[in-house]
């Protein structure tokens, strides 16, 4: 059974900058797509980035060009760069496989595996 771990959240000031890591352990195969969602208060959890294997990436539009999804080649291990980081940006962070790369959303039945904890990120002065 596939595991998910979210790690390196924290408390940041606008502007700053923080790395999250995600680590799905337990997966014998590379997983083709994987993907970072958030859900912030009050919000629902939503798809902010994925990535497949290969490097190709697509970004929701509000963090296109401050985050930066990466990979290390087929490893099941998946970063986010989060730079110019706003209180918008306050949520909680998750990672997951992605039954389609280009349909994916948090909906049951789009991701592969069941939700870890996430990690929290939160941005104010």
């Amino acid at each position: 059974q596939v595991q998910l771990v979210e790690s390196g959240g924290g408390l940041v000031q606008p502007g700053g900058s923080l790395t999250l890591s995600c680590a799905a352990s337990g997966s014998k195969y590379s997983i083709a797509a994987m993907g970072w969602f958030r859900q912030g208060p009050g919000n629902e959890r939503e798809l902010i980035a994925r990535i497949r294997l290969g490097g190709v990436t697509l970004y929701k539009d509000d963090v296109k060009g401050r985050f930066t999804i990466s990979r290390n080649g087929t490893e099941n291990t998946v970063y986010l760069q989060m730079n110019s980081l706003q209180p918008a940006d306050t949520a909680v962070y998750y990672c997951n496989g992605c039954v389609n790369f280009y349909t994916c959303t948090p909906n049951t039945g789009s991701t592969l595996y069941s939700w870890g904890q996430g990690t929290q990120v939160t941005v104010s002065s």
